[in-house]
This record gives structure tokens, sequence and C-alpha cells, in this order.
């Protein structure tokens, strides 16, 4: 019989990728610990397996809104910003892509982004990322510019989509089927996957940015109006990347 401490470590190293051995070991052992984490290991498999479905309700979503070969999902980040660009992907994954706990990326912790967005990278079909600076939004107001880099984030894959499902908005001039769905990126696999990729690319670029300007705070606040990031705008004033048409109260 293993000792407690033996079942305590092959609990944590089989509860994300196997519990079912784990649980079948030691099912019949009576002690009140171990019992409690085979309990532990039964909830977490019903958890995941929930999740697996949940996900693949996504991936049902997209068929049902077409059954083109290639159907594509495109979403922006960075549209309230005070600083920053705007930043689009497009994404058509692989029929038999595995993605599990894939979501809208707002409901995802940095470190599960992270590995998502590598794994819809090589599991991607293809992707493109468009990018509008704070200068462009100046120029021509965030929604053009974020329709301008939609428009960019499809022309830069290297296979073109033949429908595509976007979140919330109807691109214009943009010559290929498509439909805009509310809540996208949480009902819609492809929707979810660019959402991700675009926030991973933008929140790259805030932290770069910190190292520029660190007085702002970007890392942590990615660009957006923390009371903080407002307190430095007032206090430093503007800096190359920020939107002069955002912060016209501040200044």
């Amino acid at each position: 019989m293993n000792s407690l401490n033996i079942i305590k470590d092959e609990f944590k190293e089989l509860l994300e990728n196997d519990p079912d051995t784990f649980i079948s070991k030691y099912s019949y052992d009576e002690r009140k610990s171990v019992i409690m984490l085979v309990e532990k290991a039964k909830k977490h498999k019903a958890s995941y397996e929930n999740e697996l479905l949940r996900v693949k309700g996504m991936f049902d979503f997209d068929s049902s809104i077409s059954d083109s070969l290639y159907v594509a999902g495109i979403d922006e980040v960075g549209r309230g910003p005070l600083a920053g660009p705007v930043v689009t992907a497009c994404v058509i994954l692989k029929k038999d892509a595995n993605l599990p706990f894939l979501n809208d990326s707002k409901k995802l912790s940095k470190s599960k982004r992270e590995k998502l967005y590598e794994l819809i990278t090589a599991q991607s079909v293809s992707y493109g990322i468009g990018i509008e600076s704070e200068k462009v939004i100046d120029d021509i107001n965030i929604l053009q510019a974020t329709y301008k880099a939609m428009r960019n984030a499809v022309a830069a894959m290297d296979v073109k989509p033949e429908f595509i499902i976007v979140d919330a908005v109807t691109i214009p001039e943009l010559n290929i089927p498509q439909k805009g769905i509310i809540k996208g990126d949480a009902k819609s696999a492809s929707v979810a996957a660019a959402s991700i990729i675009a926030k991973v690319t933008r929140d790259r670029m805030m932290e770069e940015y910190d190292k520029l300007y660190p007085e702002y705070g970007f890392k942590n606040n990615m660009g957006y109006g923390a009371a903080a990031h407002i307190e430095a705008i007032k206090k430093y004033g503007p800096c190359p990347i920020h939107r002069h048409s955002f912060i016209r109260n501040f200044v």
C-alpha cells in the first residue's frame, strides 16, 4: 500500500492528463484522505468532459453558420484604450483542432491565453493579423480603423476565407460573405480563436511599449483608462502612442 505522500504526488501528476488511471488505481483505498482525492479526481474529470462538450458546441456553431470549407472568425482587441493600436485577427481553424478551454479571450487568464495562442497558431489552416496605430485611429476614428485592421487581417492570410464570422459587426468593403454574431467570441470557435490571437498580440506589444514609456504602466493597464494611467497622463503629458482623440479630457 502506497504512502499518502506518494499518492498525493501521483494525484498532482495524473490529475490534468490521466485522472482515470488515478481513479481506477485508488478507488478501493478506504483511507479517508485517499477517498477525498479520488472524489476530487472524479469531479475534475466530469468538469473536463463538460468543457470538451462546450468547446465542441462552439465548433458545431461554426458549422451551422456555413458549410464552406474555409470558415474564418475575426475579432478585435483595443477599441477602448487611451493608448496603443487596435489589433485584429482572422483565423481558419482545422476541422480536427483540439483546443480545450477555448473561449472569449476576456474570460481566460493570461497563462491560458498564452497556451491557447500556441495551440491555435499550430492548429489553424491560416491566420492573419491586422494592426492600426494610434495615429490612424486619430485620423479616421476608432471604428473605421478597426474595420481597416480587419480587412488587413483577412488580406494577410495565406488561405483566403470563403465565409467569415464576425463578432457583432459587419465589415464594410469586404468582398467575402460574412455574418455578424452578437457575442460571437463566446459562441464561435473561430471567433474565440481570433480574439485570443488578437489579445495576445496586442498585450505583447503593450508590454514592449512599457519598456519605452514605463511611467504609464502599460504592462499592467494595456493602455486602458485605469486611474493610475490617467494620473500619469496628467502628470507627464501624452507619450507618442497615446490617442489624442481619446485623451482630450485629461490634457
